[in-house]
């Protein structure tokens, strides 16, 4: 049914459609919405049987998800930011004992200093928590992947998170086309968990590991990674066949044949990269761009497919490992080695800065010139960065950098205000 519906709302109903038995929830902005929601279809009976369990914190929320996955509970909840942080020990804890536990992440930035606004720094800080990780590039992506990513981690017996991009999707209204209960039931059997808590068959769910066996435990949790490569393109086409569109997988290319240079990214970015691309596509410039669907488990071999003959690659992400680089750059030349073209690393959008046609269309241009340098941070006012570097060395007590930088900002502001005046 097609709905002209906000996304938080349209992940809710999608949720509600996979039968969840337990959903724990810790508001957070701006994932607060989508537990709203599901609240009150639980509240109306619209969800049942279903239990909605009001926790006192984030940490809280994912162990009561660790207590009924593992009870034979088909079990959710959602979080973003400081609040995927706080749950971080359970969410080790999630992966490390193989619970399939379905988790919304509503993409936002961490702090300090404080910012409520997107980027990919929430998600990204926990790639190697041994979670699956899909992120959505609309709202009718991000309602299909939670469908799809109760399928995948009941199969694999591992956890998911379904990362969209907090108040640019989970805030933003469009048409949205969800399925009928009838669809879902079909796509999605009742959850058989291949580990329970169970009195009659009893066994230990997070015994202690000791060095005799510890690699090989983690291992596995490895080869279930690897089999999730195989797994994820499988369950996508059967959702195609069932639903009759096109979402999940591994990666998804746009524009990619004769495309010379490539540009690479996740999430709701990849709207406006498609649209600069056509532009440039236009003007005569091959190029195109590549979306990363599945951030974890990384598909290198995908990755390498999609990008055998391109000259450069631009890879374009919200997020970036603070004296190092690009993370996602880093996982694109690994799975490239020797064999890749030029790769440009480009941080962008960082604490909701927009991410503009304008802005994207002179960084590519520079691309396709080879103006770029390996690192670049895109709209960044350096002018802004010099003068808090000087003050830090002509002065030991300099103050903390944000306020410097913010009475900087806001004096700019004020003076252009005044000249317009």
């Amino acid at each position: 049914m097609l709905k002209q519906i906000e996304g938080s709302r349209a992940v809710a109903e999608a949720v509600a459609l996979c039968r969840p038995d337990v959903i724990c929830a810790y508001p957070i902005s701006p994932q607060t919405h989508i537990v709203e929601g599901l609240g009150e279809m639980v509240k109306a009976g619209a969800i049942a049987p279903c239990e909605f369990i009001n926790v006192e914190s984030e940490f809280a929320a994912m162990s009561v998800a660790i207590g009924a996955s593992a009870a034979g509970a088909r079990s959710y909840t959602a979080t973003a930011s400081q609040g995927l942080l706080f749950m971080v020990e359970a969410v080790y804890n999630a992966s490390g004992l193989g619970l399939p536990i379905v988790m919304t992440v509503a993409n936002r930035a961490i702090g300090a200093p404080i910012n409520i606004w997107n980027d990919h720094s929430d998600a990204v800080s926990q790639r190697d928590s041994g979670w699956l990780q899909l992120f959505a590039e609309t709202n009718q992506e991000a309602a299909d992947l939670h469908i799809q990513a109760f399928r995948i981690a009941e199969e694999l017996s591992l956890p998911v998170m379904v990362c969209m991009d907090g108040f640019i999707l989970t805030h933003a209204y469009e048409r949205v086309d969800l399925p009928t209960q009838e669809m879902v039931d079909a796509f999605l059997p009742p959850y058989a968990p291949r580990q329970v808590l169970d009195p009659g068959e009893p066994v230990t769910i997070g015994t202690m590991v000791g060095p005799e066996a510890f690699t090989e435990v983690r291992y596995l949790a490895h080869e279930k990674q690897r089999q999730a490569l195989e797994l994820m393109p499988a369950v996508a086409a059967e959702f195609r066949a069932a639903f009759g569109r096109d979402s999940g997988g591994l990666v998804r290319g746009y524009r990619l044949d004769d495309a010379e240079t490539v540009v690479i990214a996740m999430g709701s970015v990849l709207g406006t990269l498609k649209d600069t691309v056509d532009e440039l596509r236009d003007a005569g410039v091959n190029i195109g761009v590549l979306g990363v669907v599945s951030f974890r488990p990384f598909p290198s071999a995908a990755v390498r497919a999609a990008l055998q003959s391109v000259r450069r690659l631009v890879v374009l992400e919200k997020y970036f490992a603070l004296g190092s680089g690009g993370v996602l750059a880093a996982d694109v030349q690994m799975a490239l080695g020797k064999n890749g073209g030029e790769i440009y690393s480009v941080i962008a959008g960082l604490g909701g800065r927009p991410i503009t046609k304008k802005s994207l269309r002179g960084l590519l241009e520079m691309a396709v010139r080879d103006e770029l340098v390996q690192l670049t941070f895109l709209d960044l006012d350096r002018t802004l960065v010099a003068k808090q570097l000087a003050r830090e060395r002509q002065t030991r007590r300099s103050g903390p950098a944000a306020e410097s930088i913010l009475r900087d900002v806001h004096g700019t502001m004020a003076r252009n205000e005044g000249k317009k005046s």
